[in-house]
């Protein structure tokens, strides 16, 4: 199994807000990005070709990390905790699946 970690993290919005959270999103992207062991870091939202759609307040972050410590650095980062409050008031549900290649 490698070390490496792979994150799918379902963040559901309040109707309509959406394309606010992905402003901010794109905002703190370049400090990910930077982050010790990031290896990808990618909102995204439903294709139009999409079967089973997640539905218009729906984003889903596909990330991957060298390490579990480096995904736990990026938990904790100062730039990851202001995103969360600035956000927070937009967020009703998320689900954080943290996953490994067998």
């Amino acid at each position: 199994m490698s070390d490496t970690v792979h994150v799918i993290a379902v963040l559901t919005t309040r109707v309509g807000a959406r394309a606010e959270v992905l402003a901010a999103f794109a905002e703190n992207l370049p400090a990910v990005l930077a982050e010790n062991g990031c290896l990808k870091y990618v909102p995204t939202v439903d294709h139009d070709d999409t079967t089973a759609p997640y539905g218009d307040d729906v984003i889903v972050v596909v990330e991957e990390w060298q390490t579990a410590a480096d995904l736990e650095a990026h938990r904790v980062a100062p730039h990851m905790q202001a995103f969360g409050a600035r956000v927070a008031e937009h967020i009703v549900d998320r689900a954080i699946h943290i996953m490994a290649a067998p």
